[in-house]
């Protein structure tokens, strides 16, 4: 669902009568007589239509003085598709708050990164999604609060800084009008899992998605990918795991993804399912991060219904998508790796993290070092040290707020870099959805998800021709 498409009051009221899953994350409701917010698929009963009111965001509806429903826990849905489509400032803004810069950097720190005025972001986001960047951060604080209360056994007030908050009376105050439960209250009502996690194995996740998703190719492409000492995929077909370090704005972590499959053609997992994860970090302040970097790597907040709706129209791709639904978009963990990795190639990038990586203090089986930071390359000969000195001295910005036809100018303003090298940048690093290389040919009807379109074209040419997703 793209913002042109954002449903009427109506329209959302059907969605919640029929529990559809699909626009979980693309908008939020409320139930006046309860006093409660949920998403649209909520097991409870249907309110009636009178005592329903609708919000774009979570932070909306706990403004409005509505707390979250405890048996659908709003809060744990995938996030807005529109995030992933938008290039507004909103759009940006969303991206970047989801990335914890409020918390860093504070609203100063966002404006100047969208090279707005304070002003001027707190009055688009207000007047878009009802609610201002310091309301959005905070109930992605509380979301943070919540997932640490019931998934490790940190003392409550580390949970409280570790979340982003300034002060345990302002942790205690949020989660008590966001849960209507104490931080204890919270930690007792976690869900029962059945698994038991070893002291120090790190943070439990589910990494919720909408709709289908198609692991395996996903899977396959960063088993392919996968840089050795900072990445790697084990396991059979299936049930693979992958794992990878990352450099965080606190500190460090590992984290682990395993794939997860379902009765669905090709290894599609069912509608409304989630990847198991598994975090562990040097330093709690950094699992917000943490996990919108994995949600972008996995392209978790895609719409396929909008996807596989538009492709699937088109004679061409409508076989493909058909055999592949919910197919994914990866996009990247850390945008600069990914850009230095997409100008040198996967050997060479190995050779990189061997003479220039950072070595964990700690090694964890294969995992052993960081990717290099841009510093540490920008003295390299060639078009790998012009890149990389334009990272480290923000010539060029790839973050999550990043301008993407900026970023694609002063791209392609470095020396040796082409315009094809510089496409699969700005699709995997900048996370666009709509990305044609030059020469592709592809149709403006696949518009605005060409990258897409252009991943289901070369599966379906590598499984032809090399026979490697039968």
């Amino acid at each position: 669902m793209t913002h042109e498409d954002t449903p009427d009051q109506d329209t959302r009221y059907e969605a919640v009568r029929s529990r559809d899953a699909r626009f979980d994350g693309a908008f939020f409701f409320a139930v006046a007589t309860t006093g409660v917010y949920c998403r649209p698929s909520c097991p409870a009963v249907t309110p009636k239509r009178r005592n329903v009111r609708f919000f774009a965001t979570a932070a909306a509806a706990q403004g409005s003085g509505f707390r979250a429903c405890r048996r659908c826990r709003p809060d744990a849905g995938p996030g807005s598709p529109d995030w992933n489509v938008r290039a507004d400032v909103v759009g940006r803004a969303m991206r970047l708050i989801g990335d914890g810069v409020v918390d860093r950097e504070g609203v100063a720190g966002l404006a100047a990164r969208l090279g707005y005025s304070t002003r001027q972001v707190q009055r688009q986001l207000t007047a878009e999604l009802g609610a201002g960047p310091v309301a959005l951060a905070r109930a992605q604080r509380a979301h943070t609060a919540r997932v640490l209360l019931q998934t490790t056994a940190m003392p409550v007030t580390e949970i409280a800084f570790a979340s982003g908050f300034a002060s345990v009376r302002q942790f205690n105050d949020t989660v008590r009008a966001v849960y209507a439960a104490n931080p204890t209250e919270l930690r007792a009502a976690a869900p029962r899992t059945g698994r038991t996690a070893a002291p120090g194995a790190g943070i439990e996740l589910r990494l919720a998605h909408r709709g289908p998703y198609h692991a395996r190719a996903v899977f396959d492409l960063l088993a392919r990918e996968a840089v050795a000492g900072v990445e790697e995929v084990s396991g059979p077909a299936g049930g693979r795991t992958y794992r990878r370090t990352l450099r965080l704005p606190y500190g460090t972590g590992i984290a682990a993804v395993e794939e997860r499959t379902g009765s669905a053609p090709g290894g599609a997992v069912r509608p409304g399912g989630w990847l198991d994860a598994r975090l562990r970090l040097t330093d709690p302040r950094d699992l917000t991060t943490a996990v919108q970097r994995l949600r972008r790597l996995f392209d978790l907040d895609a719409d396929p219904y909008a996807v596989d709706g538009r492709l699937g129209a088109d004679p061409r791709l409508a076989p493909l998508v058909a055999a592949r639904p919910g197919l994914r978009a990866p996009g990247a963990a850390d945008p600069e790796e990914y850009a230095l990795r997409a100008l040198t190639g996967r050997a060479e990038a190995e050779r990189l993290v061997r003479v220039h990586g950072k070595a964990l203090d700690a090694h964890s089986g294969a995992l052993t070092h960081l990717f290099p930071e841009p510093a540490a390359l920008a003295e390299r000969p060639g078009p790998l040290g012009a890149l990389a000195t334009a990272l480290a001295d923000g010539a060029v910005r790839l973050d999550a707020g990043a301008d993407r036809d900026d970023a694609q100018a002063a791209l392609l303003a470095l020396p040796g870099l082409d315009a094809a090298v510089v496409a699969r940048m700005r699709a995997r690093a900048l996370g666009d959805p709509d990305v044609a290389p030059p020469g592709a040919g592809v149709p403006d009807s696949w518009r605005p998800w060409r990258t897409y379109a252009l991943h289901h074209l070369r599966i379906a040419g590598e499984t032809e021709e090399h026979r490697v997703l039968d």
